[in-house]
Formats: structure tokens, sequence, C-alpha cells
């Protein structure tokens, strides 16, 4: 499995509407086959940025299931007014443990 980090910066006094947007489309990607899990953090010294955390089967799973989808220009379409830049991505996979899997205390979408 992969994770996404995507740093969002949203203009300022936006970001409530941006947090209305992600609510709304936000099923569009947690629907996506491939897609283990979401979480949107909000910035606590720098309060118009937001992380995005993502956890895909594969960088393929994301790519193909929803960045080259109707799903994924959906979701870019409800946030965009928001934007104060293009958001930053890019993706990260586990290190593996003595045992060579990954630690599951670890795991950030474990409940």
């Amino acid at each position: 499995m992969i994770l996404e980090v995507m740093l969002i910066d949203v203009m300022p006094g936006r970001e409530d509407d941006f947090v209305a947007a992600y609510q709304l489309v936000r099923p569009l990607i947690a629907g996506t086959e491939g897609c283990r899990g979401l979480r949107l953090k909000h910035g606590v010294e720098s309060t118009t940025r937001f992380m995005l955390l993502s956890q895909w089967d594969s960088v393929e799973a994301h790519d193909q299931n929803f960045r080259r989808t109707e799903r994924f220009a959906q979701w870019r379409a409800a946030i965009v007014a928001t934007l104060a830049r293009p958001p930053l991505a890019e993706y990260f996979t586990d290190l593996p443990t003595v045992s060579g899997r990954p630690d599951p205390d670890h795991d950030f979408f474990a409940s």
C-alpha cells in the first residue's frame, strides 16, 4: 500500500468553503476502487493549509481508478475556487521492520 500526502493551500477566508466542498466530494475519492482510507487535517500554525492523506493499494490504482477519471475532474472542480495554488502531492510507502513487513502499530488508518 502507498500513502499520498497532499498539501493544500487555500485562499485566506476560504477555509470553510474548502471544507464544505471537500465534504461534498469526499465520497468520490473514498468510493474509488483501491482507496483504503482518507483523512483531512487542518494546519495549526498555517490555518490556510490542509493536508489530505489518502491510502491506496498502489500508485497505479490511484492513477487509473481516480486521477484519470471523471471522479477526479469533479473533485478538482469542487475545490479549485478555494485554492491559493495547485496542491503539492507525493507518494510514500512504509519502511519494512526487522521482520520485513510494515509495522501494524504505525498504520495511520487503523481504528
